[in-house]
């Protein structure tokens, strides 16, 4: 599995304008590799993911490529997207628990969603995926009212991977779940890999600490635009990006008490990317800009993994 991204540019119409939601990312992800994806509320990462499937009617594609495994998808044709939903790419939506239809028995639910796809439900490979993550199988003959978070969650899990998809996208999955449901979450995702159901992954989140224990990759994204991508130890230890670091900086550290240590958030705001600033985005936060930062910054390659979009990268 390969997957180039190309210069994506994708917008959403208001009625105050277009909101440039992402504008000009380019990344690749190779085969059997799970990507993390991070950065503040807004910075456009919930658009990269359903963009890549085209789960949002409200999106407009303005440009760029996204090719996946040789094949270009057809990113801006809802109607042509469907030959590819589920079977090369498929999402598990950012809330879950209230994907499933509440007038449905989860083995209807189950059959009527393959069917649309010209496939019929093995119930002995559903069965196996449901252990896997630890579901009861009598959970099929229920309606998703009569489910807890975490297993509504975890049956969007199978329901997403039942046609093996060569890229998973996993749109903030652990976000409404406690600690030790995330780590089952987590565990499960990683035996999909393991098991061959899917190839390769997305994973979407704000949760720092959990993608640098599930991704191979972390990508870092900024108003919409790439900040920087690296090994997942190499973000964490070594950032370059000041946003990076101000980002790692911010975060609470078990065992260290407010008195001893203060929180120190990212001073400032995002700029509103319905008339976003040029050059780099960041630079009015940033505490080592300069004034070649008016021009948009070059992206470095500090490695052949390793990329900032920073001009003192």
């Amino acid at each position: 599995m390969s997957l180039q991204v190309s210069e994506l540019k994708v917008y959403y119409r208001t009625l105050k304008g277009e909101v440039r939601a992402l504008d000009g990312m380019t990344f690749e992800l190779g085969d059997g590799e799970i990507l993390g994806l991070v950065g503040e509320s807004g910075c456009g990462k919930s658009t990269l993911g359903k963009s890549l499937i085209r789960m949002d009617g409200r999106m407009r594609h303005v440009g760029g490529t996204v090719v996946l495994d040789d094949r270009e998808l057809p990113i801006g044709d809802d109607r042509a997207m469907n030959d590819f939903r589920f079977r090369e790419v498929s999402l598990i939506p950012q809330y879950a628990m209230s994907a499933l239809n509440p007038t449905r028995k989860l083995r209807r639910m189950v059959t009527e969603l393959l069917r649309s796809r010209g496939a019929e439900v093995d119930t002995a490979e559903l069965e196996r995926r449901m252990d896997q993550v630890g579901l009861p199988r009598e959970v099929l003959d229920r309606y998703p009212i009569e489910l807890s978070g975490g297993m509504k969650q975890r049956m969007v899990m199978v329901i997403s991977t039942l046609l093996d998809p060569s890229l998973l996208i996993a749109d903030e999955v652990t976000s409404a779940l406690d600690v030790s449901t995330q780590k089952a979450v987590a565990r499960a995702l990683l035996g999909f890999r393991e098991s061959g159901y899917i190839k390769s992954m997305i994973f979407v989140t704000h949760d720092i600490a959990l993608t640098h224990h599930i991704a191979d990759t972390i990508m870092v994204m900024y108003a919409g635009r790439l900040a920087e991508k690296a090994p997942a130890d190499v973000i964490v230890k070594a950032p370059r990006h000041p946003y990076t670091k101000l980002l790692l900086d911010s975060l609470p550290e078990v065992g260290v008490r407010h008195a001893d240590r203060r929180l120190e958030g990212i001073p400032g705001s995002p700029p509103s990317l319905l008339d976003p600033p040029a050059g780099c985005r960041f630079r009015a936060r940033c505490p080592i800009a300069g004034d070649e930062c008016a021009q948009d910054p070059p992206v470095a390659e500090l490695a052949p993994d390793h990329h900032v979009a920073c001009w003192k990268a």
